[in-house]
């Protein structure tokens, strides 16, 4: 394949979601109606809560994390307008639109054919960054899950995932199985014919940090 076409291919893919989130609920407390743990909202979903309810809403794009405390959440493009609440915003490490990109083009990349093959200690350049050593892997109906250094052979994990582990449905987060990766390293990540290739931020710490910063999402099968 010559580099021209292989660029337009890449510049033509379509995104594999037509109507984008922009966050992800990340905490809910309470039991506010239609929305639930792991939600993707977009703009314009109108989130009433109570008195005693709580969310956090982790945007993709804009990176600010929101912790709303009752009244009318209007969710928008970059942060969340409350009226008769109290929010606190916090800008969090996030590569969300990349993100977004990687996933709708995993099939591409797995199937990417360089002129020149990159020399064996040579990473291939990553897609998009991480903010946390345990990545959220949605993959809706499960499978097998495989992370490996990009740079070096050998270091890498193999993970069947049930979908009876499945958090909503879809969302495996490796905090809780107890899976880190390295910091500063580039990984490849791969399930069947889909491929993500990211970078590990080099301050990412352990455990549960803010979801949006550490999604990998791969196309649901089919």
């Amino acid at each position: 394949m010559q580099v021209g076409a292989f660029t337009a291919l890449f510049l033509t893919v379509q995104p594999a979601w037509a109507d984008a989130p922009v966050a992800v609920v990340e905490d809910v407390s309470g039991k506010p109606a239609g929305v639930e743990f792991m939600d993707y909202v977009e703009p314009g979903k109108v989130i009433k809560l109570a008195a005693g309810d709580s969310i956090v809403l982790g945007y993709l794009k804009s990176c600010w994390r929101e912790s709303i405390r009752g009244g009318t959440v209007t969710v928008g493009t970059e942060q969340s307008d409350v009226q008769g609440g109290a929010v606190d915003r916090t800008k969090v490490g996030c590569d969300g639109g990349k993100m977004e990109l990687a996933a709708a083009q995993s099939k591409q990349s797995a199937a990417m054919v360089f002129r020149k093959a990159p020399g064996p200690n040579t990473p291939p350049k990553p897609q998009f960054k991480i903010y946390g050593r345990s990545p959220v892997v949605e993959l809706k109906g499960g499978g097998t899950l495989v992370i490996e250094r990009a740079d070096v052979a050998g270091d890498r994990m193999e993970l069947v995932l049930a979908p009876a582990q499945a958090v909503h449905g879809a969302f495996y987060d490796l905090a809780k199985l107890n899976k880190s990766l390295k910091p500063g390293v580039v990984y490849r990540a791969k399930v069947g014919d889909q491929q993500i290739v990211f970078e590990v931020d080099a301050a990412a710490k352990e455990g549960a940090e803010p979801v949006a910063g550490r999604l990998l999402r791969f196309q649901p099968a089919g």
